[in-house]
């Protein structure tokens, strides 16, 4: 199976010695941001630096004129990648012998948030998620999709992949980050992750759902939680929870708002692109999941993307939705952790590739070879000569 590693920029750039250690991992590809949420990272052996701290959403990349005059529009990184950081580094990385696909992150962006509060999600309590824009808002839904397409196709990238391309909701890493004290469980999860801005509303209206009969149902099925009760709650509780009819019209309405959007980004991304070029999405087979994961209808996604990236880390359940779809040319990455000290296994790679493959994925994913240790790409190099 074809590996690619996820890589940042300022990985790259300063590092003359970055683009051959990636390549002599044996991977064909990397996976480069090109529009990225703000992170706080490790860079265990750049010659310039150690820790990179990206303050805000930004793109890597000198944003085009199609943003002239509109308020919402992406900001170029400071000096953490300035100027034409992607380029510079997906020029290093193509002398190295590796393909690039671009990696673009939507409907993240805490910049955007805190510059437009009224463009976050919303939830049942008025509290806003100012990491999380709404993607059933049309100025919002516009922004990324012109997003998707500038970002994804830049000079000499080959493909694409779409991260956070669908509702994002509570769940969040962010810096001291304190919202485990309740345990949620994915019917709370969900829950907290609706949206009530007017958008939302008068969506749900159109569902024949009243909007505030519903953030009062969505409060009262939460306090049991708030008051320390421990019973699983999955998501098929949520029906019992918001009652059946009402449950299913909300689900309604967000399916619909994320597919429309895929289809249109993907578009997009499509028009700009030159022929052959790659559109993959980082998806989650869960609809009601949101996050950098999107969760989606397989079936829907792949007949609009070339395929998806599914995060295993966990285990290789999460693919097998998606191989029940997959048609000849479907590529379907497997994603796997390999930073030990992030949760990652580099050392079981080998095996948990080939169960991957058993499970129908094509492709692999290793996040994130820039931030690993020597140790664990020595592990990945192992595994990967293996294959």
């Amino acid at each position: 199976m074809k590996a690619a590693a996820f890589v940042y920029p300022w990985d790259v750039n300063g590092d003359p010695g970055a683009p051959a250690r990636i390549a002599g991992l044996g991977v064909e590809q990397v996976t480069l941001a090109a529009a990225y949420h703000s992170t706080r990272a490790l860079t265990p052996r750049h010659p310039r630096h150690r820790i990179v701290t990206a303050e805000h959403a930004a793109v890597l990349y000198p944003p085009g004129d199609r943003w002239t005059g509109r308020a919402l529009r992406p900001h170029p990184a400071g000096p953490w990648a300035p100027g034409d950081a992607h380029g510079e580094a997906a020029r290093a990385l193509a002398d190295a012998g590796l393909a690039v696909h671009t990696w673009v992150v939507l409907a993240h962006n805490s910049r955007l948030g805190t510059d437009h509060p009224d463009t976050s999600v919303v939830n049942a309590y008025g509290d806003r998620y100012p990491w999380a824009p709404c993607i059933a808002q049309p100025g919002t839904r516009a922004y990324l999709v012109d997003l998707a397409a500038e970002a994804a196709v830049r000079p000499g990238a080959r493909g694409t992949e779409l991260e956070s391309l669908g509702w994002y909701g509570l769940p969040h890493l962010h810096a001291h980050d304190k919202i485990s004290g309740v345990p949620l469980e994915e019917a709370g999860e969900y829950l907290m992750s609706l949206c009530f801005c007017p958008s939302c509303r008068t969506g749900y209206g159109e569902q024949g759902v009243d909007a505030e009969e519903l953030a009062s149902a969505v409060r009262a099925a939460l306090e049991p939680l708030w008051r320390g009760a421990t019973a699983d709650r999955g998501l098929p509780a949520v029906a019992d929870l918001l009652g059946e009819q009402r449950a299913a019209a909300v689900r309604a309405w967000r399916d619909t708002t994320a597919r429309t959007l895929q289809e249109e980004a993907v578009a997009a991304v499509r028009a700009a692109a030159p022929a052959g070029f790659q559109v993959l999405l980082h998806a989650d087979p869960v609809p009601e999941h949101c996050g950098a994961n999107a969760g989606v209808d397989p079936a829907h996604v792949l007949s609009v993307a070339d395929g998806v990236v599914v995060p295993c880390t966990g285990g290789t359940d999460l693919l097998a939705p998606f191989a029940a779809h997959a048609r000849e040319r479907t590529v379907l990455a497997a994603n796997f952790g390999i930073v030990t000290g992030m949760g990652g296994s580099p050392r079981t790679l080998a095996a948990d590739a080939s169960r991957a493959k058993s499970a129908g994925a094509t492709e692999l994913r290793l996040y994130h070879a820039g931030l690993a240790s020597d140790e664990d790409l020595a592990a990945v190099r192992e595994a990967l000569a293996a294959r």
